[in-house]
């Protein structure tokens, strides 16, 4: 396993590892806003909760 080391160098893996992952999570949290369930800002989740509790339209006949 410390080969692998010899080839690369270390500090520059780490950046490489840190700078992907903040933008997976970036990528990750838009993609969450864009939903309407998800979308904390505008209070989707409310609104989803809404929708599910509104009452049952009386049966037709």
């Amino acid at each position: 396993m410390w080969k692998i080391w010899l080839l690369f160098d270390p500090r520059r893996v780490l950046v490489a590892l840190g700078v992907f992952l903040f933008v997976l999570a970036l990528l990750i949290h838009f993609i969450l806003l864009s939903s309407n369930k998800y979308n904390w800002i505008e209070g989707g989740a409310k609104r989803a909760v809404a929708a599910q509790m509104a009452p049952v339209p009386p049966a037709q006949k």
